[in-house]
């Protein structure tokens, strides 16, 4: 009979992971485990996905206020320190700001307008422009800001974000000053020094500061990319991708990924003589419409995957066929013209028309949102996600 449906995905339950765990046993028991129960099989290019957090559970990758604080200090020293561009969030930098605090003697903290990077907004758009202000061109200090929009809590979270992280700077008696502006440079104005905090953009920022002036610049990346007295750390990413653990621990992006995944799959190899493709996965990239938050946090999408997944689709789409190249055709004769054009189109579809409207995304970047949004952020229990009929296409 002819299969009837495309790409499958389940979200696995497992254990509760914990420090020094076997991951990779977890996750192919529990893969096994879900196939037998449910009554699937595995088979060539399917997909096991896991998130990055249990992967960071079970290597004990974690650190403390104190590590980044120690940290913080070593590289600023007696120094004000501007801390410009985080994100809104208790989650992924409430903590790093207590650390911040805890290493410094002074802060200027520069939040950019009227969101951050990811989309939380500290104010509506519409008002700014109600009240003649260019978030592009306009600087504001604390008081000038509360004049403006006064108090604002954030809709999904209930918090002030500008009274609450300044509350944090202050519990360690750290004075902290509040300014608002989109571009780098201002910062240059209170301090050469500067901790710049955005994710996608860091790069850019470094290479602004430091070419106008900036003396002691570095990016979350550059905090805990080693270990210190004992801490977990991330060669590659710093403080990016990190979460709140506890109210004085923080669980970090996993360290050296791509052996995990490699294992996973040469086991499921073994155990069922099928080449099932592994990626490690934490933040989705995609845009909430109403919220207006962009989901990826993290510093990538993916940190380690196995070499099937490299690369992005190379699709075409069917409407636009059915419309333009097979008009005049219907049933039968459409779908056998269509499969058609399917089995012999070109390695490479970049320009086309017959692929345009379809996602020119990475592979990794578009699985690992199916994942993100299959496993969610809550207590669906479901860190492992086994997805099926992703590579196929309309003639499978």
């Amino acid at each position: 009979m002819e299969r009837v449906v495309g790409t499958v995905v389940r979200g696995l339950r497992c254990p509760i992971i914990n420090q020094g765990d076997n991951i990779e046993e977890i996750v192919v028991d529990s893969v096994l485990k879900a196939a037998e129960v449910e009554s699937f099989n595995i088979n060539d290019k399917d997909i096991v996905t896991l998130t990055e957090s249990i992967v960071a559970r079970a290597q004990g990758n974690y650190a403390t206020i104190d590590h980044i604080a120690k940290d913080v200090q070593a590289k600023f020293g007696e120094d004000t320190v501007g801390v410009i561009f985080p994100i809104l969030s208790r989650n992924r930098f409430s903590n790093l700001l207590r650390g911040i605090a805890k290493g410094a003697k002074k802060i200027v903290l520069m939040l950019s307008y009227p969101s951050d990077e990811v989309g939380n907004h500290l104010v509506d758009i519409d008002v700014l422009d109600e009240k003649g202000v260019n978030p592009w061109t306009d600087v504001l200090t604390e008081k000038q800001f509360r004049d403006h929009f006064g108090y604002n809590k954030h809709p999904f979270t209930g918090v002030d974000y500008i009274e609450y992280y300044k509350s944090l700077v202050e519990e360690y008696g750290v004075e902290c000053e509040v300014i608002f502006s989109n571009n780098a440079k201002t910062i240059l104005d209170y301090t050469k020094n500067v901790l710049t905090c955005d994710i996608h953009t860091r790069f850019r920022t470094k290479r602004i500061l430091k070419a106008n002036g900036g003396e002691k610049i570095y990016s979350l990346d550059n905090i805990l990319s080693e270990s210190i007295d004992g801490s977990g750390c991330n060669e590659a990413y710093g403080l990016l991708g990190s979460n709140k653990a506890t109210e004085d621990s923080i669980k970090l992006f996993p360290r050296n990924c791509q052996p995990i995944v490699d294992k996973i799959q040469q086991m499921l190899k073994e155990k069922t003589g099928k080449n099932v493709e592994v990626m490690v996965y934490g933040d989705g990239a995609f845009k909430d419409p109403v919220g207006k938050i962009w989901e990826l946090a993290d510093p990538v999408v993916s940190p380690a995957y196995t070499s099937g997944l490299d690369g992005t689709p190379n699709e075409v789409k069917l409407k636009y066929l059915a419309d333009n190249n097979f008009a005049d055709l219907r049933g039968e004769e459409l779908k056998q013209a269509i499969s058609q054009y399917i089995n012999n189109k070109d390695a490479d579809l970049v320009g086309a028309m017959e692929a345009q409207g379809t996602t020119p995304r990475k592979l990794t970047d578009l699985i690992g949102s199916l994942s993100d949004l299959t496993s969610g952020s809550g207590d669906k229990g479901t860190p492992i996600v086994f997805i099926q009929g992703y590579f196929d296409n309309y003639t499978k």
